[in-house]
C-alpha cells in the first residue's frame, strides 16, 4: 500500500481487491464510517461533511472501482461487482461490522453490501439511491454519451479522476450501458426485506433520475427503515444550505439517538 497525497484528508492507500487497485482514506477514530461517492464523482464529495464525522467515527472514503484514483482494467463496472469489492478492502483492513453512508451509485453498492453479507451492515444513509432502473431512468442513461458531455463536465470530471481522459470515456460508456443492464440493479421487495440494517433513505422530491415514489417503495420494503423526503431537492439533496441540516441529521441517526 502506498500513502498518495489527497485533499480529503492527506491519508491515502491504496488496497489490490479483486483485479483493481481500490483507493481509500481514513480519517478519525471509533466505530468504523463507510462512505461511499456516486457514479462519476470519487471521495471529494465528502469535503464538506468528512470533519464532522470524523469527530465522532473512524471513516473511511472510498474510490470505487474505475472512479477517482482507482482502477478498473477490466472496464466494467455493477454495483453487485463494487459491493464486493468494498467488503475486499474492508476484510484487509479487519473491519467486520460497520456502517455507511453511499450517495447514488454508492447508495447502490450500498443495498448489494446490507443483501450480500446483512449481518454486518449495522446501519446505512441511502441518498439519492434506487433498487432498481425504471424506463425514465433508462432513457437519461441511453442519452448519456461522451459526446453529450459539455466543457463543463469535462472540467468537473477531471477535478474527481486522476487516470487521464480515458478513464472518463470508460464511465461515461458504462453508464450509458446501464440502460440495458437489467441484471444488477433489480432489486425487488421481498429481497429488500431481508436487510438488518437500520436505514435512513435521503431523497430530494425533485430527483431527476429517480422518482419519489422510489425511496417510499424502499421505505415500505425494509424493516428498520426511515423515510426523509427533501422538499425541491434534486438528486443529491445533501448540498450548499442543506449540508450542516443533513449532516447533523445524519449523525443523530448513525449515533443511534432516535427514539
Amino acid at each position: 500500500m502506498s500513502n498518495p497525497a489527497h485533499p480529503l484528508c492527506g491519508n491515502g492507500h491504496f488496497a489490490a481487491v479483486n483485479d483493481v487497485e481500490l483507493y481509500y482514506e481514513e480519517l478519525g477514530a471509533g466505530s468504523p464510517l463507510v462512505l461511499l461517492h456516486g457514479f462519476f464523482r470519487s471521495t471529494l464529495v465528502w469535503q464538506p461533511y468528512v470533519d464532522e464525522l470524523a469527530a465522532h467515527f473512524k471513516v473511511i472514503a472510498v474510490d470505487l472501482r474505475g472512479h477517482g484514483r482507482s482502477t478498473n482494467p477490466a472496464g466494467r463496472f455493477t454495483h453487485s461487482q463494487s459491493a464486493r469489492d468494498v467488503f475486499a478492502l474492508l476484510d484487509q483492513l479487519g473491519i467486520e461490522r460497520f456502517q455507511a453512508m453511499g450517495i447514488s451509485s454508492g447508495g447502490m453498492t450500498l443495498l448489494h453490501m446490507a443483501t450480500q453479507q446483512p449481518a454486518r451492515v449495522e446501519a446505512m444513509v441511502l441518498i439519492g439511491a434506487t433498487p432498481y432502473f425504471g424506463a425514465e431512468t433508462r432513457a437519461l442513461q441511453r442519452q448519456r454519451t461522451v459526446d453529450s458531455l459539455t466543457p463543463g463536465d469535462w472540467e468537473t470530471l477531471r477535478l474527481h479522476h486522476h487516470h487521464g481522459d480515458e478513464q472518463i470515456r470508460a464511465l461515461v460508456n458504462q453508464f450509458h450501458g446501464f440502460a440495458d443492464s437489467y441484471d444488477d440493479m433489480n432489486f425487488t421487495a421481498p429481497y429488500l426485506s431481508t436487510i438488518r440494517a437500520r436505514t435512513l433513505i435521503v431523497h430530494g422530491d425533485r430527483d431527476e433520475h429517480f422518482p419519489v415514489t422510489i425511496p417510499v417503495e424502499m421505505y415500505r420494503a425494509i424493516p428498520q427503515s426511515y423515510l426523509w423526503i427533501v422538499p425541491n431537492g434534486g438528486h443529491v439533496p445533501i448540498t450548499g444550505e442543506r449540508t450542516q441540516p443533513f449532516t447533523q441529521t445524519a449523525l443523530a441517526f448513525l449515533r443511534d439517538e432516535w427514539t
